[in-house]
């Protein structure tokens, strides 16, 4: 009998089957649909979720948040800006570290992608080829693949299956270059180190029909830094929806001054390849249904006008001169066929619109910063794909009211008496922060510093009331032409004669950059047009000239100079300083303060003395550049004449080099530690050390054997120098101790050029080319040698006192030094 163990023992047994392997590939698959698998839309927008609609809805639920993105914006353009909107005061470097400031801008368009996920790609511009039926095309689109800078797996689908739910909880709260610090280097200037996340937050998101406001906490350690140990700020992001059909651009012509976006384009030169350039501005059309009263020349206002508001921090007593600023434009406008175009607006007040934000990327502004810092900028922000100008935050540092004081009081005192206070009135500081704003405008508007208009202007009339009081002192607000320091006491010149205001480049160039031109099909159409009226102004009106800041070498296109010789200008300039040196300390005495405004003060005499020196310095081997074109069968590039760099030498020479003894006040030496003979030989070696060197030199060179006319030589420049630095050595006279320092400073300078290697390097310092190819080593050796001969000869002579004697065989003795080192290798 069996127990029941037994039978347990002889049941019959169930074959085992064979284990099977499992694919890991098959296992990954799966594992990926299980995560992947979608939830139902009504559990994650539920009665609790916050919502908020716009052309991407936001939800968030239980500190999650969700982007609902509609198909149909899929692949569509987003221009994202990142900006500080509340900074902290430990994290400032110079001008940066301020609220408004742009730490990110770039363009991210979604896409589908499998697996059920969304992918955020990073857009280019840089390359370009627009005919997508040509060859070239497709080989463009394969190398300029947009970088993915995010992917999100699908969550849901919008019942109706038009948009899509993603989850972007963790892009929001990291810290990442796609919504925050694009600009790695901006937080490395802060001394920012990483973010610390126990202490950021997501504090709202806005939506609106065209763009997503995201506005962060964020704290950061303060990573190199070892005197704070975090920073927190509050950050703005705006997502912004780019209209499907970018604003057609308009093509650059160069010589009408404004901000550009550039592209590669290989469509362009069929053999070829060439940059296209867009100029940025503001997309202007004229209202629905005026367009044929435009077409007649009646003025008709924008379907959307230009709008900057005022930040509501701003102090209440500057801000209807700041409005005036923008509205100064209005005419400008006029001229292109527009009327209202732009305005300015107090922002309104959370009770009238609790939405609005000076952050939102929909809402140009002007924002007040409290800051050392004496500037104001006005950057903006431009649709890569055509140039339309989107926004703009001009920024208003507090401090810039400083330097406008020191300005007016330098420029303007000898002719204004208001300038004569240790405080200028708050009416005529309004009046200067009104054209500080207007110029900060016209670079929100696209518009470049122009700053060869004011040569176009005769220097003599810068003295007749009528004419400068009906014309302004220069033709455009976007030249650094502060104010009419050539007006003397006895001209009567008012205010309009004294302050630049938009002029008749300003309306010109804005007539070019914003009539609206429905008659050609397409940019390159209108192009061929516009060259031509731009030529044709070009011809009628000379004050339309653009000069351009970056011009190295032609003396028309400067800051803070005026007129069209600036020898005659520079010397009314001096005429008037003489005038208020001796009455500067009065004007700006503060009897129960400390001096330091005192010092400011003559500090901005020897400043504007030394800006009136560079002017003239600049003709010194000179070359005056016109942008032409081929049919026009001119030159583009002409040295400056040999007289006007003649006169510029006689006149460095008398009021630079020849001693300036009106600056010297008595009150200044006797109250502050910087004394006269170190201003001066600061000022001297200013203008001298910059006078002599190779590139300048080389230049010279250049235009005397290639012909260009009759040229001002090397020769001839240190001829004039010597004969005027050296003036009492030539006519046996002893030397004061102003003279011997000018003097020792020259020989110090022509010795370290002469002995310089006579390389490219040496002349243009980002040359990388290494090889002989001038004489100019030989002409300032030859020069050395004839000033040792000279010092050497007046040695002799027994009329000279013992320490102009000490002091010529210094001078000799420095220049023998160089030749033996020279022979040897070694100096001593």
């Amino acid at each position: 009998m069996l127990t029941p163990a037994c039978k347990l023992l002889h049941k019959k047994k169930t074959p085992v089957k064979p284990a099977v392997a499992v694919d890991p590939a098959q296992r990954r698959a799966d594992s990926l649909k299980k995560a992947n698998a979608l939830k139902p839309y009504a559990s994650i927008v539920t009665k609790n979720t916050k919502s908020s609609q716009g052309f991407i809805t936001v939800h968030k639920t239980d500190n999650k948040y969700y982007f609902e993105i509609p198909k149909s914006i899929f692949g569509r353009d987003i221009l994202t800006v990142s900006r500080i909107s509340k900074a902290s005061s430990d994290m400032r470097n110079g001008s940066m570290g301020y609220a408004g400031d742009q730490i990110g801008e770039s363009v991210y368009a979604f896409e589908r992608a499998p697996d059920n996920k969304l992918l955020l790609r990073r857009r280019s511009f840089r390359e370009n080829a627009k005919d997508s039926t040509a060859t070239m095309y497709a080989s463009v689109v394969k190398n300029n693949v947009s970088t993915i800078v995010a992917s999100f797996p699908l969550v849901s689908y919008k019942p109706d299956s038009s948009a899509i739910l993603v989850e972007v909880t963790e892009l929001l709260n990291s810290d990442n270059d796609v919504l925050y610090f694009q600009r790695k280097q901006y937080k490395d200037k802060a001394g920012m180190g990483g973010q610390q996340n126990d202490k950021s937050y997501i504090d709202y998101i806005h939506t609106f029909p065209t763009n997503v406001e995201i506005h962060t906490v964020k704290t950061y350690s303060a990573g190199m830094n070892p005197t704070n140990s975090s920073y927190t700020v509050e950050l703005n992001t705006s997502m912004v929806l780019l209209p499907v059909q970018p604003m057609r651009p308009r093509l650059q012509d160069e010589r009408v001054g404004y901000f550009t976006t550039s592209t590669r384009d290989f469509d362009v030169k069929p053999q070829g390849v060439a940059n296209t350039t867009y100029i940025n501005r503001w997309r202007l059309n004229p209202k629905a249904g005026d367009e044929e009263k435009y077409k007649r020349g009646e003025l008709v206002e924008p379907e959307k006008p230009i709008v900057f508001y005022i930040d509501p921090v701003t102090p209440r007593k500057w801000v209807p001169y700041l409005i005036q600023g923008v509205n100064d434009w209005q005419k400008a406008f006029e001229a292109a066929g527009f009327k209202n175009a732009i305005m300015a607006k107090e922002a309104p007040t959370k009770a009238q619109d609790s939405t609005w934000s000076i952050d939102d990327a929909n809402h140009s502004a002007i924002i007040y910063r409290p800051s050392v810092v004496a500037n104001a900028m006005g950057p903006s922000i431009a649709d890569p794909r055509s140039g339309e100008i989107i926004e703009s935050h001009i920024f208003w540092y507090h401090n810039v009211m400083s330097v406008l004081e020191q300005w007016y009081r330098t420029q303007a005192g000898a002719i204004d008496p208001r300038a004569r206070k240790p405080e200028l009135d708050e009416k005529l500081m309004g009046s200067l922060i009104r054209f500080v704003s207007s110029h900060e405008v016209g670079h929100a508007l696209g518009l470049l510093h122009n700053f060869g208009s004011s040569s176009t202007v005769p220097v003599e009339n810068l003295r007749k009331k009528e004419w400068v009081e009906a014309h302004g002192h220069t033709p455009s607000i976007m030249d650094y032409a502060r104010f009419n320091y050539v007006a003397q006491p006895e001209d009567h010149i008012g205010e309009k004669g004294i302050f630049p205001r938009i002029g008749d480049y300003d309306k010109w160039a804005v007539k070019f950059g914003y009539t609206w031109r429905p008659e050609f099909a397409n940019e390159i159409a209108e192009n061929k047009a516009m060259v031509k009226v731009v030529t044709d102004s070009l011809a009628k009106n000379h004050r339309l000239w653009f000069g351009n800041e970056m011009e190295p070498f032609d003396p028309r296109a400067q800051n803070e100079d005026l007129g069209d010789n600036s020898v005659l200008a520079s010397e009314y300039g001096i005429k008037n300083l003489k005038r208020i040196m001796p009455q500067l300390g009065n004007w700006v005495n503060k009897p129960y303060e400390d001096q330091s405004d005192r010092l400011n003060a003559y500090s901005g005499i020897w400043s504007q003395m030394g800006m009136y020196a560079g002017h003239v310095l600049k003709n010194v081997g000179g070359t005056y550049h016109t942008i032409r074109l081929n049919s026009e069968h001119l030159p583009s590039y002409q040295p400056v004449p040999r007289w006007r760099q003649k006169q510029a030498v006689a006149f460095l020479n008398k009021q630079v080099f020849k001693t300036p003894t009106w600056l010297n006040a008595s009150d200044f030496q006797s109250s502050f530690s910087e004394t006269f003979p170190i201003e001066l030989s600061k000022l001297q070696e200013s203008v001298l050390y910059p006078l002599i060197t190779r590139m300048r030199l080389s230049n010279m060179y250049t235009n005397e054997i290639e012909g260009k006319g009759k040229t001002y030589t090397i020769n001839e420049l240190f001829t004039d120098l010597k004969r005027g630095i050296f003036e009492e050595v030539y006519a046996n006279r002893n030397v004061d101790v102003y003279r011997r320092t000018i003097q020792k400073l020259f020989v110090y300078r022509v010795c370290e050029q002469a002995f310089l290697p006579n390389e490219m390097s040496t002349i243009f310092p980002s040359n990388t080319y290494h090889f002989t190819i001038t004489d100019i080593n030989a002409i300032l050796k030859d020069e050395l040698k004839q000033l040792n001969s000279l010092f050497k000869q007046k040695l002799k002579s027994n009329s000279l006192n013992k320490l102009t004697r000490f002091h010529l065989e210094e001078m000799s003795s420095m220049i023998d030094k160089r030749f033996a080192a020279d022979k040897t290798g070694m100096i001593k």
